[in-house]
């Protein structure tokens, strides 16, 4: 028996998708936080990333001043805080004092990292696409700071260790089984 398909009108349905919190300063020693659903990586070589952000957010003018963020990849233990940073605004909170979050020194942006975030990923702008509801800032990355407990002797680093979260239609979910590797579809059996 063939179930029939429901139509729904254009929208955003591609899910699950990351939940981050992108940190964010303004050059004269304010910094923000802000929880992104929308960001993913656009190339390899160079190494690229985005982020669409609504330009009424408060950490839009910051961006669009310093040219310059940190994608910090959340986890099941700052579930509460991504929370937190996505559904606050800084014009009213200080979400580092609100959330207990560290910020730390950041290897290359003038940014500070998520010292609780097992991943940062520093940003340079290279252009800003305004779309509609959300401008996407085009980014190289210029760093990648990774959690030294998540490695092992071999040098490899192990996410999922730290239990990674996504974000899938207004609820928060935690990535803990391994379906398979890459190529595992095509690889002979032993």
């Amino acid at each position: 028996m063939e179930e029939e398909k429901v139509y729904w009108k254009p929208g955003n349905l591609i899910y699950p998708v990351p939940a981050v919190m992108v940190t964010v300063a303004d050059g004269e020693g304010k910094s923000n936080i802000l929880t992104i659903a929308w960001t993913g990586t656009v190339c390899t070589n160079p190494p690229m990333a985005y982020i669409s952000v609504r330009p009424e957010r408060y950490s839009y003018g910051m961006l669009k001043k310093t040219g310059e963020f940190v994608i910090n990849l959340t986890t099941e233990a700052l579930v509460h805080a991504t929370d937190y940073c996505g559904v606050t605004s800084g014009r009213d909170r200080d979400k580092w004092k609100d959330t207990g979050l560290t910020p730390g020194r950041a290897s290359v942006v003038n940014v500070p990292v998520i010292m609780e975030s097992p991943v940062h990923i520093e940003c340079r702008v290279t252009e800003v696409k305004e779309l509609g509801s959300h401008h996407m800032f085009l980014a190289e990355v210029v760093a990648i700071d990774v959690d030294g407990k998540q490695i092992d002797e071999k040098g490899k680093f192990h996410l999922e260790q730290t239990k990674p979260i996504v974000y899938s239609h207004g609820e928060y979910y935690g990535l803990n089984e391994l379906l398979g590797t890459f190529g595992y579809s095509i690889r002979k059996k032993k």
